[in-house]
């Protein structure tokens, strides 16, 4: 079961002046993809960055792990 909230990752925190230290949630760009895009009915892909391979799994858990 997941239990975050995928939208966390987008904000971020900034303390206000205010004395009261009150935060303000700022929105970030950030491009979402889903991992069923990615994946398209497999458990691992690759991905090459700067020349070396890595490989994003899918774990028997439904979690992702990125190998080099």
């Amino acid at each position: 079961m997941n239990t975050h909230n995928p939208n966390d990752f987008r904000y971020r925190v900034r303390r206000s002046d205010d004395a009261s230290a009150r935060f303000d949630r700022i929105p970030l760009a950030v491009r979402t993809l889903s991992s069923n895009t990615l994946f398209q009915g497999e458990h691992e892909i690759g991905i090459e960055h700067h020349g070396a391979l890595y490989r994003l799994k899918i774990t028997r858990q439904g979690k992702l792990i990125l190998n080099k």
